[in-house]
């Protein structure tokens, strides 16, 4: 199966619907519950694609608002040892800046990694070698952009 940004999100969206009202119940019930079993949930879809899918609650008022999950504050770890993007740096800042009309800045560079950091008036995304943080709401321009990056950086055929 060929991995998309998009597939994986309706992946998980759609196993969310399926559970949605066991997850308002436990949302209700006790918050942090939710938060595990939403986890688990991210951790079995990003299995079927290949990614540890997680999702982050900065604010944890939002773990009630089970329709939000997926939406936003998204992590997807594909390689964590991976130090160095595949492509040039420069190149995925410059989509960034095309793509999405942001901010893109060299970012974590220490002891051989590199990184790129994302900054939109909306939030940011943080763009490393194996993963990739999305601090924001998930529009179709974000979409658009984690598409490019998972088919170019992250299951970039070999060259």
């Amino acid at each position: 199966m060929a991995t998309t940004f998009t597939g994986l999100m309706e992946d998980f969206r759609s196993n969310v619907a399926q559970n949605r009202d066991s997850l308002l119940a436990m949302a209700k019930r006790n918050p942090h519950t939710a938060y595990q079993k939403v986890n688990e949930l991210a951790l079995f879809v990003g299995s079927r694609h290949g990614v540890n899918l997680q999702l982050h609650f900065p604010v944890p008022a939002k773990i009630s608002d089970v329709d939000s999950y997926g939406t936003e504050n998204i992590g997807i770890v594909v390689d964590k040892f991976r130090r160095t993007f595949p492509v040039p740096r420069e190149t995925v800042k410059q989509k960034a800046v095309e793509m999405l009309g942001a901010k893109a800045q060299d970012a974590y560079m220490y002891e051989g990694k590199e990184g790129v950091k994302v900054v939109m008036p909306e939030g940011r995304i943080e763009v490393l070698p194996g993963s990739i943080h999305l601090w924001c709401k998930v529009d179709g321009r974000v979409r658009e952009y984690a598409d490019w990056l998972i088919q170019n950086v992250y299951f970039s055929a070999p060259s």
